[in-house]
């Protein structure tokens, strides 16, 4: 399929299933992309995700951007979804160590350059796994930031060169956690205490009731996201 059979399908299929179930969109997904991977942060949206997918299309790939810098709450979040569903993630890393970078940019390159961090810990790690796919499938809503309010369901990806499926992009926070708690799904305990948005541990804050829910995120910086979505 060409590129331009590719835009067409989008705005077709776009279309047909705007008002479709999550779990519609990702049986047509799979069924048509079978070489389709699921990028999974393990926040609120991505555990509702893998579980529509262990009962949909369990031999799909997950990925998780190991940016050596999560929450040690996310890394058990992980450890956890691999034993009860029984699978493996893959793993998806830079290549510099934290180590490593701090010798070639400076300590905390977090602070100093968050842009610069984030395209050596995510999006570099991310271009370089999802060549290895046709399609992905995404976590993101739309109410979650300005940036994403036009997120369609089924999009092109023009950045990475491939499909993008946002199975619950209309979704509302509290569809997601309906979903949790009447599926029984784990889910980040950082979430409990006021993290409704989880990042890197450096770069992410609580948020307090009355704040943005994405406050939390490069909070003191104009950096609303990560480079991972347009």
């Amino acid at each position: 399929m060409n590129l331009l059979e590719k835009e067409q399908l989008v705005l077709k299929k776009a279309e047909e299933l705007e008002h479709a179930t999550p779990q519609e969109i990702i049986e047509w997904a799979v069924t048509t992309f079978p070489n389709m991977t699921f990028a999974c942060s393990f926040g609120a949206e991505d555990v509702v995700l893998v579980d529509m997918l262990q009962k949909i299309s369990p031999k799909t790939d997950i990925f998780y951007l190991d940016t050596d810098f999560h929450f040690q709450e996310t890394y058990e979040t992980r450890d956890r979804i691999a034993k009860h569903y029984n699978l493996e993630f893959v793993r998806a890393f830079p290549k510099l160590t934290p180590v490593e970078q701090a010798e070639k940019y400076g300590e905390e390159l977090w602070k100093s350059e968050p842009n610069t961090c984030c395209n050596i810990r995510k999006v570099e790690p991310l271009t370089e796994i999802l060549g290895k796919y046709e399609a992905w499938i995404t976590g993101i809503r739309r109410d979650q930031a300005p940036t994403r309010a036009n997120a369609k369901k089924i999009e092109y990806d023009y950045k990475f060169g491939l499909m993008k499926f946002n199975p619950i992009a209309s979704w509302t926070t509290e569809e997601v956690w309906n979903y949790i708690r009447e599926n029984d799904v784990i889910y980040n305990p950082l979430h409990d205490n006021y993290y409704p948005s989880i990042g890197c541990e450096y770069c992410t804050r609580q948020v307090m009731p009355g704040e943005d829910p994405r406050a939390g995120r490069w909070s003191g910086n104009e950096k609303t996201e990560c480079g991972l979505h347009k």
